[in-house]
């Protein structure tokens, strides 16, 4: 049996996933452990993985609280719990404060763990734990002290492994497939600062514009429809990206891996340092140096638009030797080296 864990946000989550599918059509049996409260409270029930549910407190990246301590603690002991009763052969851990407890009980119960990175910078749960931990794959490249590079290896970030043909994929979101179509997207929740500041920047340019506001949002941003600008609360990933010519958007490690995947030019607007760590900003400063995007400048946003469009092949050539096609596959591979 192979445990996964990792949680609170889609970003820790939706990898996990991809590799329990692909372990499950190995044979391989799969048990998950999240987080309450986290996403995966939500939507593993509607998924056919044995899972189970911990208390999980969050990782403070400046001091630890007493409550969210405490949760930890709890969260430590159900884990082991859990790991007692399951006796997996190996645990992979997508990280977030919901993947820290399965994780660091793993270790110390001597249960090969592999680590999955999906940002181009480390993440704070992810870093208390890869001193322990047997593997640490990464979604980038990205610098690692000597101890952590000998046990790191670059497998990409797993996702829907779907395209559609550009001209089809307009078509059937309703656009005319013989111009250019702009994406926004501010993540699964939507960016009050995207929704804000980038319509009046882009409806002047006369391009059609599919615009995910994020349910909160659609409502609040429905009068934006019209002359070719539409706003959903959510789209279909795959086939939003196939569609589109270019993306605007935060920097997730979700949304740039599927954007990879699709080969799909990007103009990236990520979330302040102090909001995230800087996690968004080292992953677009890492596709910005790639070739394969350009940090948003809302001044010039209408210019760069227009460079990118005329020009798109080697932001596609660069967005394309990013990919992380077959990833979940190598994750597999590596978890099946610990059975």
């Amino acid at each position: 049996m192979v445990l996964l864990t990792g949680g609170g946000t889609g970003g820790h989550l939706f990898p996990a996933l991809a590799v329990a599918e692909e372990l499950g059509r190995r044979g391989h049996e799969v048990f998950y452990l999240g987080a309450l409260g986290g996403l995966e409270a939500r939507l593993l029930p509607k998924t056919p993985i044995p899972h189970a549910l911990v208390p999980a407190g969050k990782l403070d990246r400046s001091a630890l609280r007493p409550k969210e301590a405490w949760r930890l603690l709890l969260g430590l002991l159900a884990a082991r719990g859990v790991l007692r009763a399951k006796r997996p052969k190996a645990v992979l851990s997508t990280g977030g404060y919901a993947g820290f407890p399965a994780a660091f009980a793993a270790e110390l119960m001597g249960i090969p763990v592999l680590l999955h990175e999906q940002n181009a910078k480390l993440g704070l749960a992810v870093r208390l734990l890869a001193p322990l931990s047997r593997g640490l794959a990464l979604s980038v490249p990205l610098p690692l002290a000597p101890g952590l590079a000998t046990k790191a290896r670059v497998v990409g970030y797993p996702v829907r492994e779907v395209r559609f043909p550009k001209a089809e994929a307009k078509a059937r979101l309703g656009f005319d497939p013989g111009k250019p179509l702009l994406l926004v997207l501010g993540g699964s929740q939507g960016s009050l600062e995207l929704n804000e500041r980038l319509p009046p920047l882009l409806r002047p340019l006369g391009l059609p514009v599919l615009h995910q506001v994020g349910e909160r949002w659609l409502e609040r941003y429905r009068h934006l429809e019209g002359e070719g600008y539409r706003v959903a609360g959510f789209v279909d990933g795959p086939l939003a990206m196939s569609a589109a010519d270019l993306l605007l958007a935060r920097a997730g490690a979700g949304t740039l891996a599927e954007a990879a995947f699709h080969r799909l030019p990007a103009l990236l607007f990520p979330l302040s340092p102090r909001l995230d760590g800087g996690a968004q900003r080292a992953n677009a400063l890492a596709y910005q140096k790639a070739g394969a995007a350009r940090l948003g400048d809302y001044p010039r946003l209408a210019q760069q638009v227009e460079e990118m469009l005329r020009n798109p092949e080697p932001y596609r050539e660069a967005m394309g030797s990013l990919s992380p096609e077959g990833a979940a596959g190598r994750l597999a591979d590596w978890l099946e080296e610990f059975l």
